[in-house]
């Protein structure tokens, strides 16, 4: 990326104060404050700002959360409250990086079976470590393992 991601979220927020977005604004602090508290939870361990990985890993998280948000509200028919949440997890995801569709997703399942030289379904960490390592930012690994799964032949 040619700015990080701090960087981003900053720009993205003026810009949408300037416009006068409030749902977008909104959107942007709660990210921006979040970050903060992980940044505040990591400075035990020394760590002053966390790194892009790991906003990444809680941008996805934030996302996460608010689908499951949307399904009990649409259960309860809170058809408002599901559509505000759709709103924030579409400001949420545009800071995320492109996901891998499924034939990109298969493909590297398959040369990550090949690398591993897995042959069962015993060997599906392995597999899927090989993945996290290479594709933890562009790839659902919780979709990623029923797909390696049923390659293992499990």
């Amino acid at each position: 990326m040619a700015e990080d991601l701090r960087s981003r979220f900053t720009a993205a927020l003026k810009s949408a104060m300037l416009a006068k977005d409030a749902a977008r604004t909104s959107t942007l602090r709660m990210i921006l404050a979040r970050l903060k508290d992980t940044d505040i939870a990591a400075r035990p361990l020394g760590v002053d700002q966390v790194p892009e990985e790991q906003i990444v890993a809680m941008l996805r998280g934030m996302a996460k959360s608010r689908r499951e948000s949307v399904e009990l509200y649409r259960q309860g028919g809170r058809e408002e409250l599901a559509a505000k949440e759709e709103a924030e997890i579409a400001v949420i995801e545009s800071f995320l990086p492109q996901q891998m569709d499924e034939a990109a997703t298969r493909a590297a399942i398959e040369a990550a079976i090949s690398e591993t030289g897995a042959t069962g379904v015993k060997e599906m960490g392995k597999v899927m470590a090989v993945l996290r390592a290479k594709h933890a930012a562009s790839m659902d690994l919780g979709k990623a393992g029923p797909l390696v799964k049923a390659a293992l032949g499990g």
